[in-house]
């Protein structure tokens, strides 16, 4: 013999549980893709940072070795 409202509440909650597992999944994924677009963008910041020291010599330069300025 089972209640009607608890075989209710045993559906209601086992569709919450599924609705929650499929959110955390979804979930899940986007942190994944997330992490690896961080990872992409880091990488091409590297990169570009790597083009920009070799298109400039340092980028830490020592100010005395550099040109005076036009007005001097």
């Amino acid at each position: 013999m089972t209640d009607p409202a608890l075989e209710q509440r045993l559906v209601e909650l086992e569709t919450r549980l599924a609705f929650q597992e499929h959110a955390i999944g979804e979930l899940s994924d986007a942190l994944a893709d997330a992490r690896l677009e961080v990872a992409r963008l880091a990488e091409l910041l590297r990169q570009a940072l790597e083009d920009l020291k070799l298109a400039r010599g340092d980028l830490l330069a020592d100010p005395a070795s550099e040109p005076p300025p036009p007005h001097y």
